[in-house]
């Protein structure tokens, strides 16, 4: 089951539910899907299917909605 957070140009942030502890957030368009953690620093964990241009976008809106993401994440999963 998948938990949409937020919807960016065409791209889609969402969590799956019982997933790893660590916070991260999923993204999705019609070209592929990333993976990105957010504790301490974004960084990418894995990607599908995207190509550069599009890869080298999504971090910065990941970063741009940290906050936001972070705290959905803990009402979402509770404080772990």
């Amino acid at each position: 089951m998948s938990h949409t957070i937020f919807r960016e140009k065409e791209y889609r942030f969402y969590f799956l539910s019982n997933e790893e502890e660590r916070i991260h957030i999923h993204v999705t368009c019609e070209d592929g899907e990333a993976k990105f953690w957010l504790e301490h620093i974004v960084s990418s964990a894995i990607y599908y299917r995207l190509n550069p241009k599009r890869f080298n976008v999504i971090p910065k809106i990941v970063e741009s909605h940290k906050n936001e993401t972070t705290k959905a994440w803990q009402k979402h999963f509770g404080k772990r």
